[in-house]
């Protein structure tokens, strides 16, 4: 028997007893850079898919598509840099909430602020790893093994997204409480 529990998202049809995130005001103000990286993620997984898919019917078919798998990783890293700018608009990253359940609202908003400047810090590493990288490496003509893909360009795009993604913690740090 199913139990008919009321749906904390009406957009999940058949969902039941979810946890979604409060929409905050910093949610609201930046419907642009969410559509610009879901239309990328998005692009970048259709052109994976597409890629591998050519590449299995190759194989069935005998014919090789060389190359397949440097397409592959490289949407895949504009995939999950999408995905982690996304993740944080939407202020959906993982987390455990067992102690903010249990310590009062000013408090526990004083612990999401202290994450969130955390995330921005954590972000802040993995940017300053990447520019030494990208700096070291960029005129170093570094490029796939088989199609020859210019790697700089897709260490850039992880470092744009990254830097979106400390901004935007750092702004939630700072946000006001509601």
């Amino acid at each position: 028997m199913v139990e008919n529990l009321p749906r904390t998202d009406p957009d999940l049809p058949g969902a039941t007893d979810i946890a979604m995130p409060a929409e905050t005001p910093a949610d609201r103000s930046h419907p642009r850079i969410r559509a610009i990286a879901l239309g990328t993620g998005s692009a970048a997984l259709l052109l994976a898919m597409a890629t591998d898919a050519l590449a299995v019917a190759g194989r069935h078919l005998g014919v090789s598509l060389l190359g397949a798998i440097e397409i592959v990783e490289a949407c895949v890293v504009v995939a999950a840099t999408s995905a982690i700018v996304i993740a944080t608009i939407d202020g959906t990253h993982a987390r455990v909430r067992i102690l903010l359940e249990q310590v009062g609202d000013g408090v526990a908003h004083a612990l999401e602020r202290a994450a969130s400047l955390a995330s921005a810090l954590i972000m802040l590493v993995l940017i300053a790893g990447s520019i030494w990288l990208a700096a070291d490496l960029w005129n170093g003509h570094e490029v796939t093994e088989v199609l020859g893909l210019p790697l700089r360009w897709f260490r850039l795009f992880w470092t744009v997204g990254a830097a979106v993604a400390a901004a935007l913690f750092a702004a939630r740090a700072w946000a006001r409480p509601r």
